[in-house]
């Protein structure tokens, strides 16, 4: 895969989505334990350590995987952070292995105390306006469960279309569970 275009900073509002920073630790310490949270996210899901310490230099080495993936061609890892005080609320990420076929994914997710006030569907807005000006991108890609509620409505409101159910799709822990998947296409009225 080619290399990735500068990792940018992307403002609107009263958001902003970045690359996490070293000062983040704390951040993903606080959701590290987020039962909503870990199962989904590609960098928590990939380290064993958050469930056995809550030490800080541990949430230095999560920051450190999603940099890597950055590095690697994988993702872009954007912390979706508070245009005023620069503080992480979240997660929003493009993933790219399917890009050799026009398609990248998207995932997001808020600390619980920034749920519900609008920001999801706001950074869902920017990474995708961002994403179709990436080149070779023709198709978003988004996976969400389908008790999630409040986030397939998010992708609704942001232009999204449910698809479809793919059966124990997506591996939480021991448990496969459904997914609904749901796509913007780069020509789709936003």
């Amino acid at each position: 895969m080619s290399t990735l275009a500068p990792f940018p900073r992307i403002e609107d509002g009263p958001l902003v989505l970045r690359a996490f920073s070293d000062g983040d630790a704390e951040f993903i310490q606080e959701v590290s334990s987020d039962p909503l949270i870990v199962p989904i996210d590609p960098v928590l899901v990939q380290s064993k350590a958050i469930q056995e310490t809550s030490n800080i230099d541990q949430m230095q080495a999560l920051i450190d995987i999603a940099r890597s993936h950055y590095t690697e061609s994988i993702r872009y890892y954007f912390a979706i952070a508070d245009a005023e005080t620069g503080n992480a609320v979240g997660h929003i990420g493009l993933g790219l292995k399917d890009l050799q076929n026009g398609r990248a994914s998207v995932g997001y997710w808020l600390a619980e105390r920034k749920r519900g006030q609008g920001m999801a569907g706001h950074a869902l807005r920017m990474l995708s306006a961002w994403a179709f000006t990436l080149p070779g991108i023709d198709r978003l890609e988004l996976y969400v469960e389908p008790w999630n509620e409040a986030s397939w409505r998010t992708a609704e409101r942001v232009g999204y279309q449910r698809e479809g159910l793919l059966r124990r799709w997506w591996s939480a822990g021991d448990e496969r569970r459904d997914v609904y998947v749901y796509s913007l296409l780069r020509s789709d009225p936003r």
